[in-house]
């Protein structure tokens, strides 16, 4: 099927290449979201890392440049409609194309029902699932009508397809968001681009540096995952530039969980 000498080898680079392709990640400047960026640069990508603060967004760009990858930061909020379209209107006229979006940022607040109100529960929805549904149909809507087709990858949560107490809004928006990966597979799919959501685990970044340094919760991480650890940024990377890789071009509408095995354990 690949033939000899080295034709296996040209074969699986081809399939995994992102060379002249352009990619947003949102949330890019630490944690998860610049680990994705990280590899998809790594692919050949140009990248653009999305994000509200100048100062991180330029640490994370230098750490890509680095490395050899190309990036750019692109300063916006995704909770400003007029901003994010802005945005994509920037990387349209400064890239003259959009291949491939990774919508990760998101907000959490571990606070039960007794402790929120209608506003504090809304405005966080419309940061995890309104503000993320937003870029997703702009971003599906400018590669289908660019004839390329396209990726876009949604980052949602393995916790929500359980049950926890303590987190209700959380849960809520990401139960959302794989029902709107599903819609927008749907809708856009006959354009070629493909939607798809990676739902991580208990991941050890900077934004739970304090849960994975406390003994309680580390030991609860370790006694509920059936790897018995938690799991390095880094190992995201790999899921990301699999679903944006032409190697995932007949997969959409799939969630794939990336947990280490916590949602499988008793």
């Amino acid at each position: 099927m690949f033939g000899r000498g080295g034709g296996h080898a040209a074969f699986l680079s081809a399939l995994f290449s992102l060379e002249g392709q352009v990619a947003l990640v949102t949330g890019a400047a630490r944690g998860l979201g610049l680990e994705m960026a990280r590899a998809l640069a790594a692919a050949g990508a140009t990248v653009l890392l999305g994000g509200r603060d100048p100062t991180r967004l330029e640490a994370a760009v230098e750490q890509i440049t680095q490395d050899g990858g190309i990036a750019a930061p692109i300063v916006f909020d995704l909770d400003d409609a007029p901003g994010t379209a802005a945005a994509l209107q920037s990387i349209a006229s400064t890239y003259g194309r959009l291949d491939i979006l990774v919508a990760n940022a998101g907000v959490r607040n571990r606070t039960g029902f007794a402790g929120f109100d209608r506003g504090s529960f809304t405005d966080l929805l419309a940061t995890n699932l309104v503000a993320s549904g937003d870029i997703c149909h702009r971003a599906a809507q400018a590669m289908a009508s660019a004839g390329r087709g396209g990726r876009i990858i949604v980052i949602g949560s393995m916790v929500s397809s359980m049950a926890t107490a303590g987190d209700p809004a959380y849960l809520a928006a990401k139960a959302g968001l794989t029902g709107l990966v599903r819609a927008l597979a749907a809708e856009y799919g006959p354009m070629g681009v493909t939607v798809n959501e990676i739902a991580p685990g208990s991941f050890a970044t900077e934004y739970n540096a304090a849960l994975a340094a406390n003994p309680q919760a580390n030991s609860a991480v370790q006694s509920r995952t059936l790897l018995e650890r938690w799991g390095k940024p880094e190992e995201i990377a790999a899921a990301a530039l699999f679903l944006a890789s032409p190697g995932a071009a007949y997969v959409t509408g799939h969630r794939l969980v990336i947990d280490g095995g916590m949602s499988l354990k008793l």
